[in-house]
């Protein structure tokens, strides 16, 4: 046996006291959880510091140059954006720490307070962290609001927290927080006389059409005010390891976006977990951040990046690949320019891009494509055998892998389960270790990250060395710790990097956190995962995904959405059940692409919103979904019996997706009511 095969069969954490149950320990920390990265260092600030100091001169936060941006008509008569970007720009960590110093003064300057909480609204880009470190300097708490919500949740936000200082952008500034067209119109009134407005972009802009008193101005000149000798000399109450660091909002996929309380310790014991998995980690490394920074996956990565003196170079989903819908054709999307090797993704990502990798395969030569299928075949033996393939990667996949900029050496997934095929494509095709990461924002994201060198797939890896874990039996959906095999129930996460409960929410905490007889705070997460013998972890199921159907079977509505949406036919699909029915049924977005060129095929034609729904398309996309769902052996109960194809992709202002692009199935039963009942016939 060789030495990778003899690490992958290796235990990675054991039950504390013997019990199945658990809690469950990283065989890393059996005797204590850790809690910190850099002694002497337990506040965020204080990491930040200890970054610029050993690494001043290394490069930090990186934005690509705009050189020029035009129209472009499709030929459908639509316009798009196009732009072409030049070589990235970047901030040493002297200067970042300077920024963050400056920007931080002047918000003082302008009143905004310690402990007194404060927002951003803002896309992810450098000016994100430089806020960030800022507020965490200043002990400023930070208010964090997807840059997806609507007026609502936005005012709900931001009135809930009191704040009067709101850090955003020109292009959000303009869509949604001008009174006459969003959020602003909702808030309080009593802080319209002494409400601050920060604009990221040094982009003019006309700052109007908001009530008197409230005084929008720019990051830049907020900074200069900062750097003033007379601001810059005032000493800074600086931060306790428990004070609140972040107050991040959900994206109220269950109803109202509900704020997590994050202290500096928290979020330190949590990047402390995730950053001990990640082999070899070091300032020669360079991180590609487009997620959410809103999103706890994104702002954990980016600090454990930044405490190892990592570069970040930014990026957005529109622009992260060569044929990324913004970039003009012949011209390098980011990862191309920036060549990161370290990544995260969501698997809605990771999907797409292998379901349009693999419709390619399919548009081969029938040599071509044996070659690839052989290729393909053979390295995944080899690295289920623990050996690499270095001819292979370079003859068959480097291709493939230069869609990612050539260079990557461990992509991350977390915000959801990744498909088993989806897992073993990335590794083999990427050549490199896909890390599947379990956590919530209420653990930081920090719960669980697999090992690199474990190529199994279905599992979510080890309890990181910051956290532990115990399965609680679950009566109703028949799962026991005593469960054999494997114990089984729901997963119950505890350690340092459990967060404080939810903002101005007592009742919630008492319903999802509790504290043990040694102090330690567990957060119930409400899914339900299975040990294997090896210690890592497999998500199962989830509580409030599990509908009994009326013969009495329970269907788990994310396993169902997870198997299908490997379809090509699918960019997106919601299943939907009720105890009052025998059947699950679908709403699906149809990939355009693929499902115009089955109409071809079967004759039909029509403009987009007419071929989704004509019957005999319906009828044609279930054969093909049922085909995919027997393959990805699914239990028949479990097949949708029925589907509607939606010619509109579901947006977050429709509010019918979460920030991990799942249907929210409260809103789809009002939304969808009719066609509910048309599928249910006519009940």
């Amino acid at each position: 046996m060789n030495t990778k095969q003899e690490r992958a069969k290796r235990v990675r954490a054991r039950s504390a006291n013997g019990h199945p149950g658990g809690p469950y320990r990283s065989v890393a920390s059996l005797k204590a959880l850790t809690t910190g990265l850099h002694p002497g260092r337990d506040t965020l600030d204080g990491v930040f510091e200890h970054a610029a100091q050993h690494f001043p001169n290394r490069d930090c936060l990186g934005t690509r140059q705009l050189l020029s941006e035009e129209d472009e008509v499709q030929p459908n008569g639509k316009v798009f954006k196009k732009v072409i970007l030049g070589d990235y720009i970047w901030l040493s960590y002297r200067e970042a720490y300077q920024a963050a110093a400056h920007f931080g003064s002047g918000l003082a300057a302008l009143g905004q307070r310690p402990q007194y909480n404060i927002a951003i609204f803002c896309e992810t880009r450098a000016e994100w962290i430089i806020t960030a470190q800022a507020c965490f300097m200043y002990n400023f708490p930070l208010v964090t609001l997807y840059s997806t919500l609507g007026g609502p949740a936005i005012a709900h936000g931001l009135n809930e927290t009191e704040v009067t200082h709101i850090i955003t952008s020109k292009d959000l500034f303009q869509s949604r927080l001008k009174v006459s067209q969003g959020a602003f119109r909702l808030l309080r009134s009593s802080v319209w006389s002494h409400f601050h407005i920060i604009v990221v972009d040094n982009k003019p802009g006309t700052w109007t059409d908001f009530p008197k008193g409230i005084r929008v101005q720019s990051m830049a000149t907020v900074q200069e005010l900062g750097a003033k000798p007379e601001n810059l000399s005032k000493p800074r109450s600086r931060p306790k390891p428990t004070d609140i660091a972040v107050i991040m909002y959900t994206s109220g996929s269950t109803g109202i976006p509900k704020g997590v309380m994050i202290s500096h310790s928290n979020l330190i014991a949590g990047i402390t977990g995730m950053a001990e998995r990640i082999p070899g980690l070091c300032e020669d490394d360079t991180y590609i951040g487009y997620l959410p920074l809103a999103h706890v996956l994104e702002l954990s990565a980016e600090l454990v990046c930044v405490s190892h003196g990592c570069r970040i170079g930014y990026s957005s989903p529109q622009t992260l690949a060569d044929q990324s819908t913004k970039i003009k054709k012949g011209s390098k999307g980011d990862t191309s320019v920036l060549q990161p090797t370290l990544m995260a993704a969501v698997p809605e990502i990771m999907d797409r891009i292998y379901k349009n990798v693999m419709t390619k395969v399919q548009e081969m030569t029938s040599v071509q494509r044996t070659l690839f299928v052989l290729a393909y075949n053979y390295k995944m033996e080899q690295i289920s055998k623990g050996y690499s393939t270095p001819l292979c990667d370079r003859l068959v996949f480097r291709k493939v892998r230069s869609l990612l900029g050539g260079k990557t050496r461990v992509l991350l997934s977390g915000g959801a389960p990744l498909s088993a095929a989806t897992q073993r494509f990335m590794n083999i095709c990427f050549c490199c270790p896909v890390g599947q990461g379990y956590g919530l924002t209420e653990t930081c994201g920090a719960g669980t990250i697999s090992d690199m060198w474990d190529y199994s797939t279905g599992r979510v890896g080890a309890p990181l060395v910051c956290s532990e874990i115990m399965l609680k039996d679950w009566e109703e959906g028949g799962y026991h710790s005593t469960d054999k095999p494997n114990p089984r129930g729901e997963i119950l996460i505890g350690g340092p990097n459990v967060t404080m409960g939810y903002y101005k929410n007592e009742a919630k905490n008492r319903e999802d956190f509790f504290v043990d007889k040694n102090s330690q705070r567990w957060f119930c997460t409400g899914d339900i995962g299975e040990f294997d013998p090896d210690g890592c972890l497999k998500i199962i199921d989830r509580k409030k995904d599990l509908v009994k159907l009326q013969a009495g079977e329970y269907v788990s509505l994310g396993k169902v959405e997870a198997v299908l949406k490997n379809c090509s036919l699918i960019d997106n699909i919601c299943a939907y059940a009720n105890s009052d029915e025998s059947y699950v049924i679908g709403f699906v977005v149809p990939n355009q692409k693929q499902l115009m060129t089955l109409a071809k095929e079967k004759r039909i034609v029509g403009s987009w919103e007419e071929i989704c729904n004509n019957p005999e398309m319906e009828k044609e996309v279930l054969r093909i979904i049922t085909d995919a769902a027997v393959a990805g052996k699914l239990e028949r109960f479990e097949i949708p019996k029925k589907i509607r194809l939606s010619a509109e992709p579901w947006t977050p202002e429709t509010g019918l997706v979460t920030d991990a692009f799942k249907l929210k199935r409260k809103e789809l039963k009002t939304h969808y009511q009719d066609d509910i009942e048309r599928m249910y016939g006519g009940k």
